[in-house]
């Protein structure tokens, strides 16, 4: 793993561990599995050892691909929020990964640790549906505000939109 997880626990089970919560590898990258409950405290350990860069937020539904590999321990969910951080000063990256039910799409905010999450968690709510517990603004930000439905969820109504072109007689 990578230096990252150099203050990794190992427990009996063999099971690599960073602050309480199951650590797995995905191409030489470290990647944290925290239960919901773990989220916001394992996230916080994170930005205090030095991960002061959140690059990335988002989601993915794994409706049609429930099969995938995690952790012993670590339910698979239709939803799963994954989380990019970067420490600077150590030039170390490390991702979270976070299943979220589809019967309680409700997970909670980052904007308190990295106000920079603000607009990613807008896109997550507007495209997958999912909601921030305790984000400042949580509206769509992508689709308008009559919108039926959230467009990147696999159950989605694939539809067409008529291009129109300047011109054109449509």
């Amino acid at each position: 793993m990578s230096d990252a997880t150099t203050d990794v626990d190992v427990t009996p089970e063999l099971q690599p561990q960073l602050h309480g919560c199951p650590v797995s590898d995905s191409r030489g990258q470290s990647v944290v599995h925290p239960t919901r409950a773990q989220y916001v405290a394992l996230m916080k350990k994170l930005l205090d050892g030095g991960y002061v860069m959140c690059s990335d937020l988002t989601a993915t539904d794994y409706l049609t691909h429930s099969g995938r590999t995690l952790p012993e321990g670590i339910d698979a969910e239709r939803f799963e929020v994954v989380v990019n951080l970067t420490a600077i000063a150590t030039r170390d990256r490390i991702r979270v990964r976070v299943q979220v039910p589809e019967s309680d799409p409700t997970i909670a905010s980052l904007f308190d640790l990295w106000p920079g999450t603000e607009a990613m968690e807008r896109e997550v709510f507007d495209m997958f549906g999912l909601s921030f517990d305790g984000h400042p603004d949580l509206t769509r930000i992508l689709m308008p505000e009559d919108w039926d439905g959230h467009p990147l969820r696999k159950d989605y109504a694939i539809g067409r939109i008529p291009v129109q072109f300047k011109g054109s007689n449509s």
